[in-house]
């Protein structure tokens, strides 16, 4: 084998590896965060659920507790916590700064956390924690929904960071539900256990995708390189039958 193709060979399969752990790399860390589900809803939708999705980080240690904060300026109306097997939520309430009416009276206090604590998270695996509420606010197009992971050797993980619009995603950026223009309806959008599974598996679907058309190239890159190996033998054999050689 010539310097030249063994060289060519090696430049493919450098290319094709640091592809496809950039992608893979991607995928993990996009999944990695604590996301809510659905992502988006109706400016004052009725009668919904989020859901929280708890993925565990950490190769040796189990996530132990769970809280999330829900603003007060911009409150949820009517939440109430779904009952988790092996976790205890605890549900706080505060007093609003500035009451919310309703047309079933006006409210003055709102939950603004949710603990969950007494389950585990192991290494490689998630919970889906589930909130629905009554009401979702108009007044605002976003809500930055806070929260800290804590684990079992202590460490605490918080997902707080906000981004502006045009910024980059922050290395631990809070859950975002987006409030979209109202549909004049007080339909709750789909489910989010739907929607996630839907999403998560759209995901994969690309990046495996991408990863098989990454590999593609360089198997025509490889063969390229041998078919121009190949070519090289014949003429030189036709070569030497021209000068009678055999």
């Amino acid at each position: 084998m010539s310097q030249t193709r063994t060289l060519a060979l090696r430049r493919a399969g450098v290319v094709t590896a640091l592809a496809a752990a950039g992608l893979l790399a991607a995928a993990g860390v996009a999944s990695a965060h604590v996301t809510v589900h659905p992502e988006s809803y109706p400016k004052g939708t009725t009668d919904g659920v989020l859901t929280f999705r708890v993925p565990n980080e950490e190769d040796s240690a189990a996530t132990t507790k769970v809280q999330v904060y829900l603003p007060t300026d911009h409150p949820l109306l009517g939440v109430l916590v779904s009952p988790h097997d092996g976790w205890t939520a605890k549900v706080t309430d505060t007093k609003l700064k500035t009451p919310v009416k309703t047309d079933d009276g006006t409210i003055t206090d709102a939950v603004s956390e949710i603990t969950w604590t007494g389950g585990r998270i192991g290494a490689g695996q998630y919970e889906d924690f589930d909130v629905a509420f009554g009401q979702l606010p108009d007044t605002t197009g976003r809500l930055a929904l806070k929260t800290l992971q804590t684990y079992s050797d202590g460490k605490v993980v918080r997902w707080i960071e906000e981004a502006e619009p045009g910024d980059e995603e922050p290395e631990n950026p809070a859950p975002v539900l987006k409030l979209t223009a109202s549909d004049g309806t007080s339909a709750a959008a789909p489910t989010s256990s739907a929607s996630s599974d839907t999403d998560t598996t759209a995901r994969g679907l690309g990046v495996g995708g991408l990863v098989v058309g990454v590999l593609g190239l360089a198997a025509a890159a490889f063969a390229v390189v041998r078919g121009g190996g190949g070519r090289g033998r014949d003429r030189a054999s036709a070569w030497r039958g021209s000068q009678g050689e055999g």
